[in-house]
């Protein structure tokens, strides 16, 4: 094979290879700002958005009580017995 043949499909390949990396390095660097540009346009509509709560936290403040206070009366021993035995009669049904 002639010398200028291999000379020539070698410089041509060299070329063809940093041809091909420079597109590649183009491509790369446009994605790049493309991705930069994306996450600033999610970060500005992220920001203009109404925050969302996490759940467990209360959107509308607890209601104050306004009724009378809880009323609780002691029983003697002989009231928690009758009220026991009224108790069990209603569990049997009877």
């Amino acid at each position: 094979m002639p010398e200028y043949t291999t000379l020539s499909r070698t410089t041509g390949a060299t070329v063809l290879t940093l041809v091909a990396m420079a597109c590649a390095a183009g491509l790369a660097d446009a994605l790049r700002r493309r991705r930069g540009r994306m996450r600033e346009r999610t970060r500005e509509r992220l920001e203009a958005a109404p925050r969302h709560t996490p759940h467990g936290t209360p959107v509308i403040p607890r209601q104050q009580r306004t009724g009378p206070p809880v009323e609780s009366v002691r029983l003697t021993p002989a009231e928690r017995d009758a009220f026991a035995v009224l108790v069990r009669r209603l569990s049997e049904g009877n």
